[in-house]
């Protein structure tokens, strides 16, 4: 028992054997995706099946669980090809109405031509202020003579 020990602790493991790691074994498990053409065919094989447990061979064999036949009967008779058919992964895509688009535009545009008036504005203030200053003059605009 203690020579077992002394075996055991210098690394000399007599009665556990130490088998190098499977290689056939992912690191990370990487989820399985069906085909449509697949989950058609399983169906229509356990739709086949009429002996006792050959459903239950056919799902071992394949490799799937009773949840994956119950969900794509499902799919099934919501619809053939939407429910059989392999859903993009990933967020949803926002679609744009054209008319949100153009409205953003004629915003930008709004706001870009308000800055530019108020300048002009301000340029015209200061030109009156100048004038006024210097004793020039200015024509109204509007009125179409001097002030």
């Amino acid at each position: 028992m203690i020579s077992e020990k002394i075996r055991i602790a210098q690394g000399a493991h007599s009665m556990v054997s130490v088998s190098p790691p499977d290689p056939e074994v992912l690191e990370k498990a990487i989820r399985r995706r069906f085909t449509a053409e697949y989950k058609q065919d399983i169906l229509h094989q356990v739709e086949a099946c009429r002996q006792l447990g050959e459903i239950g061979a056919l799902l071992r064999r394949e490799g799937l669980y009773s949840s994956h036949l119950t969900t794509w009967r499902r799919q099934r008779e919501s619809g053939m090809l939407s429910g059989l058919s392999p859903k993009p992964r990933g967020r949803k895509v926002n679609l744009i109405h054209p008319l949100q688009v153009e409205n953003e535009q004629l915003r930008k545009e709004k706001n870009r031509l308000q800055k530019r008036l108020k300048k002009a504005e301000l340029i015209i203030e200061i030109q009156k202020k100048i004038s006024q200053i210097l004793g020039i003059p200015l024509k109204n605009p509007e009125l179409g003579e001097d002030d």
